[in-house]
């Protein structure tokens, strides 16, 4: 048997291309369930390991798409059986081991989720490691206190696939949210999808620096980092607490100790890749019965094995706004 995939390798002299090509199946990685991938999502770190960067994929020939969706068509594990609809996400599958941008994936049992009752494949992914990820921050600041009546949650990149999950998360369950983004030709967005308050990446940080700023947030989702993530520190009201869980301004962080001597502030790191199946079965559980599908739907677009190259450029550039879903078939 064959199947599709889009492969990514590495020339001698170091450039990295990918395109499509049909394999045999003895090319899959070794693994005790095979899924006949249905959907993936193209996430900032897929972009990473399309376009060689970050170090994340050391390995070529390789098969990127860091989560898909699909149907169990063999298995040698008794939790999973033919036929069954799973979804995968993190174990640094997409990295280390070949991904989802294929028509068939062999991957471990442990690494798969069951899909819950009454999500579809395609659902499943429209949130995918993007939703996964923003319910798990979630979950960690309600478990530290923060509650809607605490006051405004700030969600930085609130454009991108995490942030416009995350606003429209916290919009179902009562927050008053202020969306940061450098984009503001997607205000109008971001208000649809429940942000109160749209806060322009230039006017944030235009704002003059001090030790410690005006209390202004309750909490926050910080998809950036970097010098964002440094700021917003400065200005999380007593007690409250700040999601980090990206990247993509940086990996620097440039604070002090007076907003954790002085107000308590906690700085909790969200990390999707190695979750326990306990956690990640509660998240998916609540995503399931949380996320409006319908109010999130012109967020989402659909392409081809094909066109991931161009989108993942595209996406590095800033220029990709919620999610985006591949379709391998």
């Amino acid at each position: 048997m064959t199947f599709k995939a889009l492969l990514t390798q590495k020339s001698g002299s170091g450039d990295i291309h990918s395109a499509v090509e049909t394999m045999e199946d003895n090319r899959l990685p070794d693994g005790d369930v095979t899924v006949d991938v249905e959907w993936a999502g193209l996430n900032y770190k897929d972009a990473l390991c399309l376009t060689g960067q970050g170090g994340l994929v050391r390995t070529y020939p390789h098969v990127a798409g860091i989560d898909f969706s699909g149907t169990v068509s063999a298995s040698s594990d008794s939790r999973y059986r033919v036929g069954d609809s799973v979804v995968l996400t993190g174990w640094r599958v997409g990295e280390a081991q070949w991904g989802g941008y294929a028509t068939r994936a062999q991957v471990s049992a442990d690494w798969l989720v069951p899909l819950p009752s009454g999500l579809s494949s395609r659902e499943s992914m429209i949130m995918g490691t993007a939703g996964l990820t923003a319910m798990l921050a979630i979950n960690r600041l309600e478990a530290l206190g923060t509650q809607p009546q605490g006051g405004e949650i700030l969600v930085t990149g609130a454009a991108g696939g995490v942030g416009t999950i995350a606003v429209a998360l916290l919009h179902r369950l009562g927050y008053s949210i202020t969306a940061l983004s450098g984009r503001p030709q997607h205000a109008d967005m971001l208000h649809e999808l429940g942000a109160t308050t749209i806060l322009d990446r230039a006017e944030f940080l235009a704002q003059p620096d001090k030790p410690l700023e005006a209390a202004r947030f309750a909490a926050a989702i910080d998809c950036v980092g970097g010098v964002i993530l440094g700021k917003l520190l400065r200005q999380i009201a007593y007690n409250g607490s700040v999601a980090s869980l990206g990247n993509a301004a940086g990996i620097e962080l440039n604070t002090n100790v007076l907003p954790f001597l002085l107000r308590g502030v906690n700085l909790l790191g969200i990390d999707s890749v190695m979750q326990p199946f306990e956690a990640r079965i509660a998240a998916w559980e609540r995503l399931a019965g949380l996320f409006d599908f319908a109010a999130y739907a012109d967020n989402v677009e659909e392409i081809g094995l094909a066109a991931l190259p161009d989108k993942a450029a595209q996406i590095l550039r800033g220029e990709v706004r919620g999610r985006v879903l591949v379709r391998p078939q």
